[in-house]
């Protein structure tokens, strides 16, 4: 089963090298990562996708949440969530078959944003489903290119991820550098 666990985390150089190190460590393998800016200055949300049970994923978030930079971790799995990916796709394209391939466009609510003599580069916004789909039937035009983005999550209705991570942001920062922990988790010293 795939597990999509969202975390906010500091905007700051080195953050995405500490995650990364710690899914190597652990022996995960991520299936997408999707990290971008979010409404709050100095906060960044990560999408992670991975495969595993549940313990894998409560495995996951309980490591995630240790690390210094990691503000919240949230499962999405089973929550009532949206799920979306980005997916650009180039594809063979003549005067015989252009028309036949716009009317597929329609089906999955793709755009053709880019055409050429030869090809046509097509932009969709769906769930991985669908986009699978629309893969396997532009298939047989011959695809020339594709680029995916990873999933990203978001939460239906009014609560969201950041209600009260936004709060006590300030407060996790000053206690970090109170008891001397550096940004990147270290104490300033070594002991013998």
């Amino acid at each position: 089963m795939k597990h999509t666990v969202v975390a906010l985390v500091e905007d700051k150089p080195g953050v995405l090298n500490r995650i990364a190190s710690l899914f190597r460590r652990r022996g995960f393998n991520i299936d997408s990562l999707a990290v971008g800016t979010t409404h709050e200055e100095g906060i960044s949300r990560m999408t992670i996708v991975i495969e595993g049970n549940e313990n894998i994923a409560d495995q996951l978030e309980k490591q995630l949440f240790k690390l210094i930079d990691v503000i919240k971790v949230e499962n999405f799995t089973n929550q009532n969530a949206i799920t979306r990916e980005l997916a650009l796709i180039k594809v063979k394209a003549s005067t015989q078959n252009r028309r036949e391939i716009l009317d597929i466009l329609e089906v999955f609510r793709a755009q053709a944003i880019d055409l050429s003599t030869a090809s046509l580069v097509i932009q969709i916004v769906a769930h991985k489903d669908t986009i699978d789909a629309l893969i396997d039937n532009l298939s047989r035009f011959g695809i020339l290119e594709m680029v995916r983005t990873g999933r990203i999550a978001m939460r239906r209705g009014y609560t969201t991820t950041t209600d009260e991570v936004i709060e006590n942001f300030d407060d996790s920062s000053k206690f970090h550098s109170q008891i001397g922990r550096l940004s990147n988790g270290d104490f300033p010293f070594v002991s013998d």
